[in-house]
């Protein structure tokens, strides 16, 4: 009997915890279109990535300077690496262009990484890359150029739906007037 009842008070606390805890989605396409966000809209946003971003670039001594990240020796030659864990929070700072959004993992603007729907993952906004190729790519953070692996172009922007339910937006389209 006592084991049923810590069964039952342990799927009770489980369910509890779980309807406190975020309910992260993917942002898609249809997301963005739905709500027809401005800029300001979308800086009111909290972000999340769905999984582990790994930048990495050459270490050239002095002459570079070290971004959050550390210093790491491989193959012989010493590498920068920026780890952004799965879960971390983001916001938006900029669109640089139609569907593209620059969101910051950090407390510095100029520390970001552009995000874009994507039609062949369900238009869920993933990581952008300037090249892509078979092992890597190539994604701008901190004004320098870092390499990714093809495994980040999967990693995306994760929201709570609940929470986008009450950002209200209040616009007015006018439809017009005639002459009587």
């Amino acid at each position: 009997m006592k084991t049923i009842n810590k069964f039952l008070f342990s799927a009770f606390a489980l369910f509890f915890l779980a309807s406190c805890s975020n309910q992260l989605s993917y942002f898609t396409k249809d997301v963005y279109d739905d709500f027809r966000w401005e800029e300001d809209d979308l800086k009111k946003i909290q972000f999340y990535l769905s999984r582990d971003i790994r930048l990495r670039r050459n270490f050239e001594g002095g002459s570079a300077e070290v971004v959050d990240g550390k210093i790491i020796v491989e193959n012989g030659r010493q590498v920068e690496e920026v780890i952004i864990p799965k879960g971390t929070p983001g916001v938006f700072i900029f669109s640089p262009k139609k569907d593209r959004f620059a969101v910051s993992f950090e407390d510095s603007n100029d520390r970001y990484l552009v995000f874009g729907p994507n039609p062949k993952f369900s238009n869920r906004y993933v990581l952008l890359a300037s090249e892509w190729n078979r092992n890597n790519g190539v994604v701008t953070y901190a004004g320098k150029k870092w390499r990714v692996s093809t495994e980040e172009a999967y990693a995306a922007l994760l929201v709570d739906l609940r929470k986008l339910d009450k950002i209200t937006v209040n616009k007015h389209v006018a439809k017009g007037r005639r002459v009587d």
